[in-house]
C-alpha cells in the first residue's frame, strides 16, 4: 500500500506542476512585481531613514574624534618639541655657566698656585742667601784658623821627622816665607 501512496503523489505533484516554475510563469508577473516594489520601497525607506543615518553619523562621529585626536597629538608635539628646546636651551646655558665657572676656578687656582710658588720661592731665596751669608762666615773663621792649624801641624810633622821640636818664630817665619 506504501507502493500505491507514492505513485499517487507523485502523479498528483507531475499534473499540478505541468507549468515548471512560477516565478518564471508570466501571468504571475504582475503580482511579482508589486511585492518587489513594495519590499523595495519598504527596504529603501529602511535604509534612507534609519541605516545609513546611524551608520553616516557613526562614521562622522570616528571621524571627527580622529580629527581631534590627530589635533590634540599635534599641540602635544608642538608642545613637546617646545619643550625639549626650552631643555636643550637650559642645557646649553647650564653648560655654559659651567664651563666659565671651570675656567674661573682654574683661574684662581692657577693664581694661588703662582703666588704660594713666588712666595716659597722668595722664602728658599732668603734661606739661600742666610746659608751663603753662613757659609761666607764659617769659611772666614775657618780661613783664620788655618795659619794656627797649618802650624801646629808642621810642629808635629818636624818633631815626628827629626826628633826635635820646631820653635814657633821658627814656623811661623817659614810660613810667612811661603805665603
Amino acid at each position: 500500500m506504501a507502493a500505491s501512496e507514492a505513485t499517487a503523489a507523485a502523479a498528483a505533484a507531475a499534473g499540478g506542476g505541468s507549468g515548471g516554475l512560477p516565478q518564471f510563469d508570466p501571468t504571475w508577473w504582475p503580482g511579482q512585481m508589486v511585492w518587489m516594489l513594495a519590499i523595495f520601497l519598504v527596504m529603501f525607506i529602511l535604509f534612507a531613514r534609519v541605516f545609513v543615518p546611524k551608520v553616516g553619523g557613526t562614521i562622522a562621529d570616528r571621524e571627527d574624534r580622529i580629527s581631534g585626536d590627530i589635533g590634540a597629538a599635534r599641540r602635544m608635539k608642538d608642545e613637546a618639541d617646545a619643550q625639549a628646546a626650552a631643555a636643550a636651551a637650559e642645557t646649553a646655558q647650564a653648560r655654559a655657566a659651567a664651563q666659565r665657572l671651570a675656567l674661573d676656578a682654574k683661574a684662581k687656582a692657577h693664581a694661588e698656585a703662582s703666588q704660594r710658588e713666588q712666595l716659597e720661592e722668595a722664602k728658599l731665596a732668603e734661606t739661600l742667601a742666610k746659608a751663603e751669608t753662613q757659609i761666607v762666615a764659617t769659611r772666614d773663621q775657618a780661613m783664620t784658623h788655618v795659619r794656627e792649624i797649618a802650624a801646629d801641624t808642621a810642629a808635629t810633622i818636624i818633631e815626628k821627622l827629626t826628633g826635635a821640636a820646631a820653635s814657633a818664630d821658627e814656623i811661623h817665619a817659614a810660613a810667612a816665607a811661603q805665603a
